[in-house]
């Protein structure tokens, strides 16, 4: 079983999410962590890139999926998941948190998020 994981945290977007129309109008700032678990023993022995899971394609990967807008967090967690799975064969997990920056509800709240952790199929 795979354990070796490369990480990417703190991701910003401003971007058009949101369950209300007016959530999509105005837009808001999102974070996303990820996390997938991979083998990269060849990286780590031989230095080469090919053998791991680069990293500023997972933000690619991140970077388009927040450019179109969604209602529901969860949509982007799960399609950011997707998108993973298709582009790299050697991830075995990914777990990804995506959370609105002082969410809409009349409250004082940092931050809604949610975190979603798939094995692949």
């Amino acid at each position: 079983m795979n354990t070796d994981k490369v990480a990417l945290e703190g991701m910003e977007f401003y971007a058009y999410h949101g369950f209300y129309e007016e959530e999509r109008k105005i837009g808001n700032r999102y974070s996303v962590d990820i996390e997938v678990t991979t083998n990269f023993e060849k990286a780590a022995q031989q230095d080469d890139l090919s053998g791991t899971v680069d990293y500023v394609q997972l933000y690619e990967i991140v970077k388009n999926r927040m450019a179109t807008p969604a209602k529901l967090l969860e949509k982007l967690g799960q399609e950011i998941i997707e998108n993973i799975f298709e582009r790299f064969s050697s991830v075995s997990e990914v777990k990804v948190s995506v959370a609105k920056h002082n969410p809409p509800f009349g409250g004082i709240c940092a931050k809604s998020k949610v975190t979603l952790e798939r094995a692949r199929s």
